[in-house]
């Protein structure tokens, strides 16, 4: 059985991950209309990875019979509208969940439960890799340089990402 501390604190960080996918919404929504469509589409699928991960949290509550709480959603923010600055925002952003997520573990640790420590350790891998992402984008930035044909490329080369959600909770 969860301690109320700790439905207390996955409830919160359902909320951080609603804020997530609605921050890369917005930002999916600002590249389209700048005319970056494959960003557009990589902060789309983006989008569908955090609101999955939300509700992994949520469904991890229903199944230990703890209420699911939603809160009010911030507006996002953000100003970037060159595609680097945007992705060291991204990146700023991911690690701040990382953060978030080592403090589920952390608490799962001194409450020793067990169960939640293999879900937080789920969302550690998982943050390992959305690091990584944003990482080797604003790498490749760099290597491209910012010139039109580079960032052409670019955008050619995010427009191919798919997304990797699945649909059932219980095949991960």
């Amino acid at each position: 059985m969860l301690s109320q501390r700790m439905i207390d604190r996955i409830n919160l960080q359902i909320n951080k991950e609603i804020y997530s996918a609605y921050l890369y919404l917005a930002m999916a929504a600002k590249m389209n209309e700048l005319g970056y469509s494959g960003v557009g589409k990589w902060l789309t699928v983006q989008y569908h990875e955090e609101m999955f991960h939300a509700m992994k949290f949520a469904e991890y509550l229903h199944d230990q019979n703890a209420e699911v709480s939603y809160a009010k959603i911030d507006n996002p923010e953000f100003k970037e509208k060159e595609i680097k600055p945007l992705f060291q925002h991204v990146l700023a952003h991911e690690e701040s969940v990382t953060a978030s997520i080592r403090e589920i573990m952390e608490l799962a640790i001194t409450e020793k439960d067990y169960a939640t420590q293999i879900l937080a350790q789920w969302y550690i891998d998982e943050q390992v890799e959305e690091e990584k992402n944003a990482t080797e984008i604003i790498q490749k930035i760099d290597l491209l340089g910012n010139s039109h044909q580079g960032l052409y490329l670019l955008d050619s080369e995010l427009a191919k990402r798919e997304s990797s959600v699945p649909l059932d909770f219980n095949k991960i």
